[in-house]
């Protein structure tokens, strides 16, 4: 579908949102301007308050408008990063509710489409997410239909991974409104000489991830994987890789110089950690969701790999990004 008059994107700029997602996002519309030499879009960075607003990195952008704004905008693309689940300003939800009313496209880059979904924007809607916030996300919204996709592209809805892949959906975007040749000569100006479709995955192979090539202890680590909330036994492990119990422990020794229990209670524990950071869920839940027996259990192994217990990190958390946000208790607008 060709676009005939130069289209609004408004960039929606939550505190702590990556500087990277964005740029992803931004250049390729700049680039599509300048290649076809026509405004083909324009963009404003708008703030809950107007003011600017600083990415993870620490680096401040300035705010074309804020959330209150009658800004009349052809698409919105929240871009959010850290912990999303605690971005609860109703005026931002309600200007995201009001534009999607008017028929604008509504999209979400990187933790973005958490909010997009306490909004109530994404209910009938497929949609992706940085694999980072997956759990949280299938957590508080488990009737959205959540991919592993880098982006998808469901009617008047764009969700993105964040990093890199914001190009790729801006590029497929761009073919679609103006065709593939000005889309190809956005990627070469920017040296992409590999196009991934918004059905790749997010994250590297296990084999790319831990470096090995074993078939045997790649099938392990990937039934480890799939089974964090209910552990396999080293027995039931072994079946499932082929091997016997002795030649399963040799594989971790051998090629990643640890055991079995190591390396599973490691991924139980980073799954955690996430709950803990992007959940209200109570901390015995997310230790039974993560395969631990008793919450003593849980909290011993979580204090012994990050170094603080559970409760105190969440409240850590909390305190931090709180600072940076947008006071919550705003009428909408």
């Amino acid at each position: 579908m060709q676009a005939s008059a130069t289209r609004h994107v408004g960039f929606l700029l939550i505190p702590g949102f990556s500087l990277l997602s964005y740029a992803s996002t931004v250049e390729p519309l700049r680039a599509a301007n300048r290649l076809s030499g026509r405004d083909l879009y324009r963009w404003s960075q708008i703030t809950d308050r107007g003011r600017p607003v600083a990415a993870s990195s620490g680096l401040s952008i300035a705010a074309s408008g804020s959330v209150g704004d009658d800004i009349p905008l052809d698409m919105i693309l929240v871009c959010a990063g850290g912990n999303p689940a605690l971005h609860r300003s109703v005026r931002t939800f309600a200007f995201l509710r009001r534009h999607a009313r008017r028929g604008v496209t509504i999209g979400g880059v990187s933790g973005g489409p958490y909010l997009l979904a306490r909004a109530g924007l994404l209910d009938g809607y497929r949609c992706t997410i940085h694999w980072d916030h997956m759990a949280p996300f299938r957590e508080d919204f488990p009737q959205i239909d959540m991919t592993h996709a880098l982006y998808e592209i469901d009617r008047g809805r764009l969700t993105c991974a964040g990093g890199i892949a914001g190009f790729d959906m801006m590029r497929a975007i761009i073919a679609a409104e103006h065709g593939a040749a000005l889309a190809a000569s956005v990627s070469e100006w920017f040296l992409q000489t590999q196009l991934r479709s918004g059905g790749g995955p997010q994250r590297m192979t296990l084999r790319e991830r831990y470096g090995v090539a074993n078939p045997k202890l790649l099938r392990a680590l990937q039934a480890m994987e799939d089974t964090a909330q209910t552990p396999l036994t080293r027995t039931e492990l072994a079946r499932a890789s082929g091997v016997s119990v002795r030649q399963i422990e040799r594989l971790f020794a051998s090629h990643l110089g640890t055991s079995v229990g190591d390396v599973y209670i490691k991924m139980r524990l980073d799954r955690a950690r996430a709950l803990v950071h992007e959940t209200a869920l109570p901390i015995l839940e997310i230790a039974v969701a993560c395969g631990f027996a008793t919450g003593s259990h849980f909290s011993r192994a979580y204090r012994a790999r990050f170094g603080k217990a559970p409760s105190r990190d969440r409240k850590a958390v909390i305190l931090e990004q709180e600072s940076t946000l947008p006071p919550q208790t705003d009428k909408p607008s």
